[in-house]
């Protein structure tokens, strides 16, 4: 379903496409800037590749513990299988910061730009949660963009009596790569008088109980 999605905005509707899979990706000096996930290939009748798209799929990092419930599930499965770990400490929870700033900006700085020099079209993969978390990025006509922005969700269906969640294309948007890539990596400060009441904090703590050696007075 992703790949035909993708497929749609990087080719015409009648052209002849297949997926290939971790595609190293390298610069001018040999070095890899990573594989990417998926390549979409357009080819000719003589299976000669004249266009091609590259598709990323951003999974999200998680905060938070997996195995301890795992283990104590595994334990006593028959009793347990109903138990409720969400009011635990380390309740596992999306990571969305990080997964823009170590997966998303690193992805879309290096191979992104190796791509877009090429002229070549993107289409990001990511979860509707993920997506809402980035700045506001300025859209444009599909014909016009660099970057197309795949948003799916969890939709829960009911099929033949029973409940069952199928993934779902709930929105897409189009934008070029230099703005999106220019909004995204670029911080919205706070306020710096917060950030000088935290640094006297931080001073009035350390006057309170200063160390052994506050200046080195003699070097040799």
């Amino acid at each position: 379903m992703i790949t035909d999605d993708a497929a749609s905005f990087f080719f015409d509707e009648d052209a002849n496409w297949s997926s290939l899979t971790e595609v190293r990706l390298n610069d001018d000096n040999g070095k890899t800037a990573g594989n990417i996930d998926v390549v979409l290939v357009a080819y000719d009748d003589e299976g000669k590749v004249y266009d091609f798209g590259a598709l990323e799929v951003q999974a999200v990092y998680i905060s938070g513990n997996v195995r301890a419930p795992f283990e104590y599930y595994i334990e006593d499965p028959k009793n347990r299988a109903l138990m409720d770990w969400s009011t635990q400490p380390n309740y596992p929870r999306p990571d969305y910061l990080s997964s823009s700033r170590k997966r998303l900006v690193p992805q879309l700085l290096f191979k992104g730009g190796i791509l877009n020099s090429w002229k070549k079209k993107i289409a990001v993969a990511l979860n509707k949660g993920f997506y809402d978390t980035l700045p506001k990025m300025e859209s444009v006509c599909k014909e016009n963009a660099d970057i197309a922005w795949l948003i799916y969700d969890l939709e829960l269906i009911e099929d033949h009596g029973q409940a069952k969640y199928c993934l779902r294309k709930i929105d897409e948007v189009f934008t070029e790569f230099e703005p999106a890539l220019n909004i995204i990596t670029t911080p919205c400060p706070g306020k710096l008088e917060e950030f000088i009441n935290l640094l006297q904090e931080k001073l009035d703590e350390q006057l309170e109980t200063p160390p052994n050696n506050k200046t080195i007075e003699r070097v040799f």
